[in-house]
């Protein structure tokens, strides 16, 4: 096997991952902020949409948010909008250290699995070739740990950044946490020192996306968390509310102990959603939830006003009949 292909810089779509750490309480803050540059970065040309992603764990507290442009130009002329400046300084008070980010040109989106992995490399000058095929060795290393799903390899973006960037997914946390911990990575990082002379790794998770996929091109086909957090609340409400009034009721009746009861709750309620409530949920809002499909805030309107309607609805039908 060759040096793994590289994605040109050429055109096509544009992407930037960005990566904060947010200070301690000041998450609400932070999250009420990006909502304001997310609301800012749709009124530029070629914005096709964003994703905020919450800290993996809360000792590490880094937020990742992706942001995504039909091109380059249209992406970095976000980036240096004096729009985009003013909100940075805005929010400098809930950062800790600086921000980082990378511009990928033509990549696909980095929600493609449970799991993504964004990791930039400063190479060393006049060791490119060995790094390409040191970065094959790398990959050939990885398919070999359970859970792998693919990777990808970024050039530097001219005039933007000097970084190459290679993203890699697991299908769990545990997969990919077992492949960044291992001795096998740990001897080729060794190695590739001869070669770039820092790197970073950032994790980029997904909340519900197992529970979201579209067609063939499902890994980029995933609803921003925002969607997806509001259909699962539309499937999961009912199903808790039927299962206390009749399994939960069945389990007082034999006496069964309240933590084992909860316990075959969740169960059956997380089988429900799975394999039946949350496949309709999708056939019955894929015009809201496919990224591709609701680009437009007519579309955005009538998908949220039509999970509102049904909440309010669930509200209304469980309140008369339960009373």
């Amino acid at each position: 096997m060759g040096p793994p292909a590289s994605r040109d810089a050429s055109g096509g779509s544009a992407t930037v991952v960005v990566s904060q750490k947010v200070r301690a309480g000041c998450d609400h803050d932070y999250q009420r902020w990006q909502e304001k540059m997310t609301r800012a970065a749709e009124t530029f040309d070629g914005f096709e949409g964003t994703e905020v992603y919450p800290p993996g764990t809360e000792a590490s507290n880094e937020w990742v948010v992706v942001f995504r442009f039909g091109s380059l130009d249209q992406l970095t002329s976000w980036l240096d909008s004096e729009r985009r400046r003013s909100l940075l300084t805005e929010g400098a008070p809930f950062f800790e250290g600086p921000q980082a980010q990378e511009v990928l040109r033509g990549g696909a989106s980095v929600r493609q699995d449970t799991v993504t992995a964004v990791v930039s490399h400063e190479v060393r000058r006049g060791r490119e070739k060995d790094f390409l095929h040191w970065q094959s060795r790398v990959l050939k290393a990885q398919e070999k740990f359970p859970g792998f799903r693919g990777s990808e390899l970024f050039q530097p973006v001219e005039g933007v950044q000097d970084r190459w960037v290679a993203m890699f997914r697991f299908d769990t946390r545990g997969h990919l946490d077992e492949w960044l911990d291992s001795d096998e990575r740990a001897k080729l990082l060794k190695e590739g020192g001869n070669y770039f002379t820092a790197y970073d790794v950032r994790k980029v998770p997904s909340a519900f996306s197992g529970w979201f996929r579209f067609g063939e091109r499902a890994g980029e086909e995933v609803p921003p968390n925002w969607k997806q957090a509001m259909s699962v609340v539309l499937a999961l409400y009912p199903t808790v509310t039927v299962l206390n009034l009749t399994v939960g009721h069945a389990f007082d009746d034999v006496k069964l102990p309240g933590y084992v009861g909860l316990f075959l709750s969740n169960c059956l309620s997380v089988a429900i959603l799975t394999w039946f409530l949350m496949p309709l949920v999708n056939r019955a809002l894929a015009f809201w939830l496919t990224p591709s499909r609701s680009r437009t805030m007519r579309v955005q309107l009538i998908g949220v006003g039509a999970v509102l309607l049904c909440w309010a609805l669930l509200i209304t039908i469980f309140g008369l009949t339960t009373q």
